[in-house]
């Protein structure tokens, strides 16, 4: 059986050492598998990724549980492993993480130190294979088939090798998952974390898939998995039993993909430039407030955040939606088709302006976003509209206002309403 020295890269082509430790290094992290030295698509995801970042750069924090996330009223953007053995999870709302691991330090997302080692793992990545499609700040898609001739080493070693130079060069761990498709490849990176590295080969594909709960296949959720559940579907198995096409009659095109994915198959091809699909931001309150001019502040510092990302990446779009949840955390959105594509903050919160009506009822909220989609690189016309003749003046300037905090801060020069 093939296998290698995670930590020394020493390779052993006939089997791995019976000592269950490399001979050169006498690490355990041994890997081995029938199919390592052919299989060539990986996932990569980044360990606890905000507060790994938040260790490196504060030691003090490396023995602690440690929480980002909002205020007490806020969530859990993530934990370390520490407080997740305690049970604390993301999107977790902060009273109840603090009631599990009530030691826990609490620190605010720091977002640019996160989009900074971001990049550096990203080039680390780019420097493997130009085929790397980004799920998120922590995560990627790599294509590896190919790139044995230019490394002298097959797609596993590089893929340890790149594992390891994140941690030595950006200071944070990542785990991997290699396979022969991308939807094997992630489920493997969350086989063995943190600084796992898992593979999953094409034979084996159909007996690791079988027993596994329906909810482990690529968009499922809890209403989709209820209703599987609900008609005896609840493992991978009883998937296959079914024909695909009684699975594509009772689930539409979802069904088809079930049946596909039940069987280990994904065609999905790994494409770096995978277009944005939307932008977004929210803001979760110290206190619930039903309040319309409150709640209005806040939507504009929203739609600014919204518009200047926009610009950032000369995107436009033609959809907003507004998001609210209650204090019992029900989430309620609302949406608005715009007439002409905009990134401009003024047209964003107007849309949702208009919206909010809708949602108050439900008030009060402890949390609220704002979201632009349907996206396109087209250029914003700013041309004259009929039903509101100030619109074009308010668009020049804010394009004024642009200038100036691009010259002189995002605090140069900030609108009255930001104040409320």
């Amino acid at each position: 059986m093939p296998a290698f020295c995670r930590d020394c890269l020493a390779r052993f082509e006939g089997a791995a050492p019976s000592s269950g430790r490399c001979p050169a290094c006498r690490s355990p992290r041994l890997a081995a598998h029938p199919e390592l030295f052919s299989l060539g698509i990986a996932h990569v995801d980044c360990d606890a990724f905000y507060a790994a970042v938040e260790k490196r750069d504060d030691p003090s924090l490396a023995d602690l549980p440690l929480i980002v996330g909002g205020g007490r009223r806020g969530v859990v953007s993530t934990c370390c492993y520490i407080a997740r053995i305690r049970g604390v999870r993301s999107a977790m709302p902060m009273f109840k993480a603090l009631a599990l691991c009530p030691e826990a330090v609490v620190v605010k997302p720091r977002m640019a130190a996160y989009v900074e080692a971001s990049r550096a793992v990203r080039s680390l990545m780019e420097g493997l294979t130009p085929l790397v499609e980004p799920l998120s700040l922590d995560e990627a898609f790599l294509d590896l088939r190919g790139t044995e001739r230019l490394h002298g080493a097959p797609p596993a070693l590089s893929l340890a090798r790149l594992l390891n130079a994140i941690e030595r060069e950006v200071g944070v761990t990542a785990s991997a998952g290699l396979s022969h498709n991308k939807f094997l490849a992630k489920t493997a990176s969350d086989l063995d974390k943190p600084r796992g590295f898992s593979v999953i080969g094409r034979e084996e594909t159909p007996a690791f898939l079988a027993p596994r709960p329906v909810s482990s296949l690529w968009g499922v959720g809890a209403s989709l998995r209820a209703k599987l559940e609900a008609e005896g579907l609840r493992t991978v198995a009883d998937l296959r039993r079914r024909p695909e096409a009684e699975l594509a009659a009772r689930f539409g095109a979802m069904g088809l993909r079930l049946a596909r994915l039940a069987r280990g198959e994904d065609a999905r091809a790994v494409t770096p430039d995978s277009p944005m699909k939307s932008i977004s931001a929210e803001t979760t309150f110290d206190a619930d407030i039903a309040d319309r001019e409150a709640l209005e502040a806040h939507l504009w510092r929203l739609a600014l955040r919204v518009s200047d990302r926009a610009k950032a990446k000369a995107l436009t779009g033609r959809r907003v939606t507004l998001k609210a949840k209650t204090s019992a955390f029900r989430t309620i959105t609302r949406q608005k088709a715009l007439s002409a594509p905009t990134d401009l903050a003024d047209t964003l919160f107007r849309a949702a302006r208009d919206l909010l009506p809708l949602a108050l009822p439900s008030a009060p909220f402890r949390l609220i976003g704002l979201g632009l989609s349907d996206l396109a690189a087209e250029r914003p016309a700013d041309s004259p509209d009929l039903l509101d003749p100030a619109a074009a003046q308010r668009a020049k300037a804010e394009r004024a206002a642009d200038g100036i905090r691009a010259r002189y801060g995002a605090e140069a020069i900030i609108k009255g309403r930001s104040w409320r």
